[in-house]
């Protein structure tokens, strides 16, 4: 029974990875989309937003802090239905897939929430 428990511990460390092994600090993104899917989860909670560039519609997997840190932050998984106009501002992953760290996330009406990141260089406030 020990030895399984350490082995599922081992698992879960090992799954989770720093901010510079996925992304890029010296790449900001900023970006406005609908959303299209939201995931709160452990450890980290995800949005899915369509983003329009050039005629081209991407859907974007936006990286969070952990469901129970945004929750203490103001979020309401409630207050992002499907359709929900976003503006991110986050980094881009260092492999170069519409995937990002999110800093922060505006509403239409100027409300703006931090997302927990990873980075160690971003505002909290």
């Amino acid at each position: 029974m020990i030895a399984i428990t350490v082995l599922i511990m081992t698992a879960t460390v090992l799954a989770h990875h720093s901010f510079t092994a996925e992304y890029d600090q010296h790449k900001p993104v900023k970006m406005t989309g609908k959303v299209t899917e939201v995931k709160f989860s452990n450890p980290h909670s995800w949005i899915y937003i369509d983003v329009e560039s050039e005629g081209k519609v991407v859907n974007w997997a936006l990286e969070t802090g952990a469901a129970n840190a945004l929750i203490r932050r103001g979020w309401r998984k409630e207050d992002l239905p499907a359709g929900t106009v976003l503006v991110v501002d986050g980094w881009q992953a260092r492999n170069g897939t519409p995937t990002a760290n999110v800093n922060t996330v505006t509403f239409p009406d100027g409300k703006k929430l931090f997302a927990g990141s990873s980075n160690e260089q971003a505002k909290t406030k």
